[in-house]
């Protein structure tokens, strides 16, 4: 684990490679889960952002201007991935999904802004981070879910959670999404 200072120098250098590129973006993953909910252990930062495939070796630059280095070089899997894997130089890993059209342009449309340390980061909206750690449906995301809901049920929009996560259910095929997010609204005091 690097301290929580070390996030806060990581997430600088990588607020002012995104403001150098004009990147839209937004934190995910434990560090969002951590906003929204309750404080989880993590070695590493998420983020996903908006790179048209005609930027991304200026955004790669931006980054190693910043102290970032890729940690696979292979375009091949960046291709197949859609992530560009970094690491800082203070060793913390930093993992960097490419958006796609559709729910994600969305996610980033409503990230929400919070002070980090006086680093202004977009962070997933606690709505939207619930449905993709639903969607992701690890243990661990679960749980995430979980705080969030515990820290925020009464502020949260259910209604437009339960649409995205039905939404995700027609196009993917499943209709085991919003059973999840029932079940756990259900175990709330």
């Amino acid at each position: 684990m690097s301290p929580p200072r070390a996030f806060d120098d990581v997430l600088a250098a990588l607020a002012a490679a995104m403001r150098e590129t004009e990147s839209r973006w937004y934190l995910f993953g434990a560090q969002a889960a951590t906003v929204w909910g309750r404080p989880r252990l993590t070695a590493d930062i998420d983020i996903t952002a908006e790179i048209p495939s005609n930027r991304v070796d200026d955004f790669v630059t931006s980054m190693r201007r910043q102290a970032f280095h890729l940690r696979v070089e292979d375009r091949e899997f960046l291709t197949r991935t859609r992530v560009l894997p970094f690491v800082h130089a203070t060793g913390i890993p930093l993992d960097v999904v490419l958006a796609g059209p559709g729910l994600e342009e969305e996610f980033l449309t409503r990230a929400i802004e919070v002070d980090f340390e006086g680093t202004v980061v977009p962070v997933i909206s606690p709505e939207d981070l619930i449905v993709t750690k639903i969607l992701a449906g690890r243990p661990k995301d679960i749980e995430d879910v979980r705080g969030v809901l515990r820290e925020r049920v009464e502020s949260l929009d259910i209604d437009r959670i339960r649409a995205t996560l039905s939404m995700l259910e027609t196009a993917l095929s499943q209709s085991d999404l919003i059973v999840v997010l029932e079940t756990e609204l259900a175990k709330l005091p």
